[in-house]
């Protein structure tokens, strides 16, 4: 049984992964910022799995609150073993370019706050010699596009965060784990047309699921991204540029 810590519990992907983390028969620790939805979340869990689920109001913009929430988490638990971290907006990119305001705030939730969340997180598991460390990035932080670079530039930073913590937490014996789904069919995206490269949550929640359990280091989901990214990448910048992207 693991003791699980899942930070923006009540997103799509958070709740999909929540469940089948439940029909392993993990203790979980349920962290969000709506009061309600964050509780029927919870209560779902208990009737359909019958398992610990703790909850707990959280802003993740209140810094104050994050070495406390270890503290929580691990004497409600009676310790911690994963965590999951999938909180995070969707920027308006037209609205961030008309406003240094709007970048700011989008680029805190999405950057700021998750780095912050994974300092006394990583110092506590390297302390205690293992754990588990998985965050939600994005394909959007390989590379800078006209039309969502705040949101991508935000996963970027998170992205090279957690290479820098893996390298630093392997020799404690932490798994440290970058997701980056690609394009997800959740509440987030409903205003966006759909097409053959969207994913539903729960494929994403099984991939997330799977490269827990394998220790995996970094996971493109679908896994068709690990390519589709390597292309983009790979296109030389006087001819990126002029692509509408």
């Amino acid at each position: 049984m693991r003791r699980v810590l899942i930070i923006g519990a009540t997103s799509a992907i958070a709740q999909a992964t929540a469940r089948l983390l439940a029909a392993d028969g993990d203790a979980l620790f349920l962290a969000a910022r709506d009061r309600e939805r964050l509780q029927s979340v919870a209560d779902d869990l208990r009737v359909r799995y019958q398992v610990q689920t703790e909850t707990s109001v959280l802003d993740v913009t209140d810094y104050t609150a994050h070495e406390g929430l270890v503290d929580q988490v691990t004497t409600t638990l009676g310790g911690l073993d994963t965590v999951l971290i999938a909180h995070g907006t969707l920027p308006d990119q037209k609205a961030c370019q008309l406003s240094s305001g709007e970048t700011r705030r989008e680029i805190e939730v999405n950057a700021l706050s998750v780095i912050s969340l994974l300092t006394p997180l990583a110092n506590h598991f390297e302390q205690q010699g293992h754990g588990t460390l998985a965050v939600i990035s994005s394909v959007a932080g390989d590379r800078g596009r006209q039309s969502n670079y705040v949101y991508g530039c935000a996963k970027a930073a998170v992205t090279v965060f957690l290479g820098g913590l893996r390298n630093r937490l392997h020799s404690a014996g932490v798994q440290v784990l970058t997701i980056k789904p690609g394009f997800v069919d959740t509440p987030m995206t409903r205003e966006f047309r759909k097409g053959a490269l969207w994913a539903s949550p729960e494929k994403i929640a099984e991939g997330i699921h799977r490269a827990i359990v394998k220790r995996k280091d970094v996971v493109y989901l679908p896994g068709f991204w690990r390519l589709v990214m390597r292309m983009i990448r790979e296109i030389p910048e006087p001819v990126f540029k002029r692509l509408n992207l």
